[in-house]
């Protein structure tokens, strides 16, 4: 009871006891729906926020490879100009137009470089599947078993990812020849 109540000399009456246990069971029956709702409150701001922060990093892979597709579709512009400049040195021409050449294939890979292309390095490394494509194995005895001997075209990629494997021939163990 509170004060006021018994400084004026009235009681309240108890509630019945039937009453009473129906207060309380549907008390509690309200904090569990409380309590439901709160964790399901919880539950979907959590998922929220995973979807916002998973939106957050797919935009920034998107950002990322943007320039993907575009990549992959100019380096056989870029391939034709390293076979010029290889001709022109096979050819011994080292004139203006070589040099012009080899000035549109540096600006060519600088352009790819600052959007995170870059070229595969395959010469004389351990053969990786991941980076390379075996077009052939020969034979030698000057060098380890699967390392590549030669590349016939460059593989590049981007960022961490492959935009096209470099096409490699791979040493083999030396053959035996029967005395």
């Amino acid at each position: 009871m509170s004060d006021s109540t018994e400084k004026k000399g009235t009681a309240l009456p108890d509630p019945p006891a039937d009453d009473a246990a129906t207060l309380k069971t549907q008390l509690q029956a309200a904090e569990k729906d409380r309590d439901d709702y709160l964790a399901q409150a919880r539950r979907i701001r959590a998922d929220f926020e995973n979807y916002q922060k998973r939106v957050q990093r797919d935009a920034a892979q998107e950002k990322l490879y943007a320039v993907y597709g575009f990549a992959a579709d100019v380096l056989p512009a870029l391939d034709n100009l390293e076979r010029a400049l290889d001709a022109a040195k096979q050819g011994g021409d080292t004139g203006t137009l070589a040099q012009g050449v080899g000035m549109v294939q540096s600006m060519f890979l600088d352009t790819l470089k600052r959007h995170g292309v870059t070229r595969i390095d395959a010469q004389d490394k351990p053969f990786d599947p991941n980076l390379h494509q075996a077009v052939m194995q020969v034979p030698r005895a000057d060098k380890p078993p699967m390392t590549v001997v030669q590349v016939l075209e460059n593989g590049y990629q981007m960022h961490e990812r492959i935009l096209r494997p470099a096409r490699v021939v791979v040493s083999a163990a030396p053959i035996d020849k029967p005395v």
